[in-house]
């Protein structure tokens, strides 16, 4: 009795010491880890518990950074149940009877199981400081499982990632549905060990990107990332005939790791213990010339080049109609036969040996075929055999060829990263060419000596007549002016916008490298830059897949040039060449709006007066807009990713591509073309294509509720029956008479209340239904200011609430309530 007393007193403080939440890092057959427990790794690098994503209520067992107080997306490595999550905290991780480590509900149904054939008797589970979980037995101390052989998004010191040639076993990374979701999503990573090691991305199982072949140093073809991070690779054979890769930082400072985003974005993030926040220091794909295949075959891709896809000399688009249109997918074709193949299809035998091009500072395409020869005999080697389309040759790897089509071919630039300090970095590769095409170059030569020769004949005689052709022209045009200025960089005289060149451009932003990327939108990227004299920048790209950029870009130019308020953004200039279409502002360090007042991390830096700071400088820059300035401006695109914040959080309206300029005279104007962002937009625009100040308003009122709430304005739901825009939901806490209830939790304040209130209740004046019910901006002005002190009551506003279904499922509405609505659209054609 004395023996079991004791046992039943060990077992008990057991008991006690975990429930009391003590930092230990193994869990025991007769322990089990209880939500809201946890274990810490014994140098306490890394914690094992449960948690819950960013905007979700859903609770999974995983693995994060012990030192990293905040855990969501990025600090976390490892989850269990991420196919099968909790839906309350009543989860428990246990070795079960069968002898596998499990997680369970308040049920007890196995929601995650180690599946281990074996039982192991008095096993134990250990969290690593590599961050690895163990299962192992407690007799001979066998690892049976750990999470390392079952990654998720995360790539760990220590961890393999590889495929076994004979049994096509394979570990690779899976990435998240999305942050707030762990599931399974439409993105892997992994090696393909076949003919030369490469790491790929898969995207619903098709090449996404890939890194180019294996060296013995590093990946050929990963020009993105940087040098510490590159030359951490070792690729190794086992004598199990498997091909793993492993990862060790070499020169790395702190806490960084590899991981691949719901999106298949392959980075390095770096924690950074100043700014508390993760900072991207490497990413692929960096641009479109990553994204594999882009070019098709026999297609050369050059992100610094417009545009980015051409066919490799010898070869042309083989459909030239989608080729112009930008579609370069179905690649190009070989314009002139090689020799060898007319030898073998017809009896002319005679003739020159066909050639070889040689590219520099290249990607090489997919499907190499290695051999162990010297550059000399590689090129022999190709060509002597037909078949052979292409060599490259690389110390560390050897001959390598092409027979086929060769896909994804890519161009490197000479500047980010110098691949050349660790080896032969990007490879030179040789295509073979007919003989005719080396000779149709000397010939070239002859025939452009003539047309030079001709055209100084030529030119002067016919620019006379189409001067005079010009001239007439622009008469005619001047004529058929409409009264509204034109929209034309003459408009633009040279002192009021200065124009950057493309290579000034391309050194300030690191070749448009992803990691100075700042933001995408409809119609191009931004990026951030830093001029020859230190003064950094942002540039506007514009997309050259937008079919209305131009326009935007053009009118973009003509109205912000014009314009100056200290609530404005800023252009500082442009640049046209080729299809390139870029816009220079001034570089305002805070970003844009809703990166702050929508991140539960970064919102708290908007207290209520910052807040009320930022409502009153909108108002401010929209009343120069429609009043103040030399132009009357309807912006129709308010919204909080276009207002951008400065040092000091102070508000500056951007992005004017789709605004519109009023006459005097004019009040309001119509459109067949809706152009702007769902949630925002008032319900005369987006039903009839009408517009005027009053539309701004609207928009200006929704801005004001979400700075107020912290929320977006997107769907939330009622009852299980109603979908609730966050207009709709302030409208309902209005007439419940609990409208404190919308103000965001992290700034409330019962000084402020009074103020608080006044602006809900003028945000709701501004999304009224009619327009004609809504305040001009000088009178909501003078109401945020108390200088109006009686407020009309507001009248419901439009688009409120929208009945779901009696169908959906309950889960189905707990998707549509995290989902976000905010949707831009681009046309959308009025009644």
């Amino acid at each position: 009795m004395g023996f079991l007393s004791k046992r039943s007193l060990l077992y008990a403080l057991c008991c006690l010491y975990l429930n009391l939440g003590v930092a230990r890092d193994t869990i025991s057959s007769f322990q089990s880890l209880k939500d809201p427990d946890y274990i810490i790794s014994n140098g306490s690098a890394f914690r094992l518990g449960f948690f819950s994503p960013v905007n979700s209520t859903n609770r999974y067992l995983g693995i994060w950074y012990n030192k990293i107080s905040v855990v969501n997306y990025f600090s976390v490595v490892w989850v269990a149940n991420r196919e099968r999550p909790l839906n309350d905290s009543s989860g428990v991780l246990t070795i079960y009877e069968d002898g596998n480590l499990v997680v369970l509900n308040g049920q007890e149904e196995i929601l995650w199981s180690s599946n281990v054939s074996n039982s192991v008797p008095n096993s134990s589970a250990t969290l690593l400081d590599s961050g690895n979980l163990v299962f192992q037995s407690g007799t001979t101390g066998a690892i049976v499982w750990e999470s390392f052989q079952h990654p998720c998004d995360t790539f760990l010191p220590r961890m393999k990632l590889s495929k076994n040639l004979r049994t096509n076993q394979e570990i690779q990374l899976t990435s998240w549905k999305s942050p707030s979701d762990p599931s399974t999503g439409r993105f892997s990573a992994g090696i393909n060990p076949q003919n030369i090691p490469q790491g790929f991305i898969w995207k619903d199982g098709h090449p996404y990107w890939r890194t180019g072949p294996w060296n013995g140093q590093f990946f050929t073809g990963a020009q993105s990332w940087v040098p510490d991070y590159h030359s951490g690779f070792t690729i190794v054979y086992d004598k199990e005939e498997t091909v793993y890769a492993t990862i060790a930082y070499l020169n790395a400072i702190g806490l960084s790791k590899y991981f691949m985003d719901s999106q298949g974005n392959s980075m390095v993030i770096h924690w950074d213990d100043e700014k508390e926040d993760w900072e991207v220091v490497g990413f692929t794909p960096a641009n479109e010339c990553d994204v594999y295949g882009t070019c098709g075959a026999f297609g050369n891709c050059y992100a610094l080049s417009s545009p980015i896809c051409s066919c490799l000399k010898g070869f042309e688009p083989k459909i030239v109609e989608e080729w112009n249109r930008g579609n370069w997918m179905s690649g190009c074709v070989r314009r002139i036969p090689l020799q060898c193949e007319r030898v073998n299809n017809s009896s002319d035998g005679g003739g020159k040996e066909d050639g070889f091009l040689k590219l520099e500072m290249i990607k090489v395409p997919d499907f190499a075929e290695w051999s162990y020869r010297t550059k000399d005999d590689c090129r022999k080697q190709c060509l002597e055999n037909c078949s052979c389309v292409a060599y490259a040759y690389d110390t560390g790897i050897g001959c390598m060829s092409w027979s086929g089509n060769l896909i994804d071919l890519q161009k490197f630039s000479t500047g980010g990263i110098d691949l050349q300090k660790f080896s032969t970095g990007a490879l030179d590769i040789y295509i073979r060419l007919s003989y005719l095409e080396f000779e149709n170059e000397r010939n070239l030569k002859v025939i452009i000596a003539l047309t030079v020769i001709i055209g100084a004949i030529v030119i002067p005689s016919t620019t006379y007549f189409l001067w005079r052709w010009m001239t007439k022209k622009r008469a005619r045009k001047n004529k058929s002016k409409e009264s509204l200025p034109s929209k034309n960089l003459n408009d633009v005289k040279p002192h009021e916008l200065p124009t950057f060149s493309l290579e000034e451009l391309a050194t300030a932003t690191n070749n448009f490298h992803v990691v100075n990327m700042l933001g995408r939108g409809g119609f191009g990227t931004v990026y951030k830059g830093k001029l020859h004299d230190g003064q950094e920048i942002a540039v506007k790209r514009l997309s050259r897949s937008s079919g209305q950029g131009l326009e935007e870009f053009m009118n973009e130019v003509f109205v912000i040039s014009k314009l100056q308020h200290r609530n404005l953004v800023r252009l500082l200039g442009c640049c046209i060449e080729g299809e390139e279409k870029m816009l220079i502002y001034e570089y305002l360090s805070n970003k844009s709006l809703d990166a702050i007042v929508f991140d539960p991390l970064n919102q708290k830096h908007l207290d209520w007066k910052k807040r009320f700071n930022v409502i009153e400088g909108i108002g401010r820059g929209l009343l120069y807009l429609h009043r103040d300035s030399r132009l009357k401006i309807i912006h129709r695109d308010l919204k909080a990713s276009n207002i951008l914040l400065d040092e000091e959080l102070n508000p500056k309206i951007s992005d004017f591509g789709i605004a519109r300029i009023f006459n005097d005279s004019e009040n309001q104007a119509n459109t067949k073309r809706v152009i702007g962002t769902y949630g925002y937009m008032s319900p005369e625009y987006a039903m009839q294509g009408l517009f005027s100040e009053k539309s701004d308003v609207f928009s200006f009122g929704v801005l004001l509720l979400e700075i107020v709430s912290g929320r977006r304005t997107s769907c939330f739901y009622d009852d299980q029956q109603y979908y609730l825009s966050l207009v709709g939901f302030a409208w309902k806490l209005w007439n419940d008479d609990n409208i404190m209830a919308l103000v965001d939790p992290t700034i409330w304040d019962p000084c402020f209340q009074t103020e608080m209130l006044r602006c809900i209740h003028v945000g709701l004046l501004c999304v009224q239904e009619l327009a004609r019910d809504r305040p001009t901006v000088s009178t909501i002005i003078s109401m945020l200011n108390s200088e109006i002190l009686d407020l009309p009551t507001p009248k419901q506003p439009a688009f409120t609430e929208r009945q779901i279904a009696s169908s959906k499922e309950p889960a189905q509405l707990g998707q549509i309530k995290s989902s976000s609505c905010n949707v831009t659209i681009t046309t959308v054609y009025g009644r």
